[in-house]
């Protein structure tokens, strides 16, 4: 059994990605694919710039693996994030699980990414197309967001 956590300003590929969780004895691979959409709220978005906090950021995944690791029967858990520049429709993040049955691994990927907004320090800048004007924008799902009503079923860490 794996971990595989990475902070990269290298493109994701997701094949490669795939290939560190699957496993013979797997019969699930789940994936969730971030990619940078190109509005936002009616503004049209020519790229993102993501920023983080390397070493609190991976220690936050760690903890989000361990926490999947103890609620679902998985065998590898990768989880990489792009950091730098992320131009429209290149892919922003990527969170593999496998595990024998369907269900763990898709049930441990939908709690990875829920909890990786709400509570890895990785921030995230719009930069628009019309006025080249940039804002930094907060996930409405970040545990220290003061007006946040959004709770999970899982605790993290």
């Amino acid at each position: 059994m794996a971990d595989h956590i990475i902070l990269t300003s290298d493109k994701l590929i997701v094949e490669e990605i795939t290939n560190l969780v699957s496993s013979p004895d797997c019969g699930a691979v789940s994936l969730f694919i971030g990619t940078t959409r190109d509005n936002f709220e009616g503004k049209q978005v020519a790229k993102l710039e993501y920023e983080a906090y390397t070493p609190m950021a991976e220690a936050e995944i760690a903890k989000i693996c361990e926490i999947i690791r103890n609620k679902w029967r998985v065998k590898h858990v990768a989880v990489f994030h792009r950091l730098g520049v992320v131009p429209v429709m290149d892919i922003s993040v990527v969170v593999a699980v496998s595990s024998e049955h369907r269900s763990d691994s898709l049930e441990a990927v939908n709690f990875a990414i829920n909890a990786l907004k709400s509570s890895v320090p990785i921030w995230k800048k719009e930069i628009y197309c019309e006025s080249g004007e940039a804002e930094w924008k907060e996930n409405r799902e970040c545990s220290w967001r003061r007006s946040s009503s959004v709770s999970y079923p899982y605790k993290v860490l």
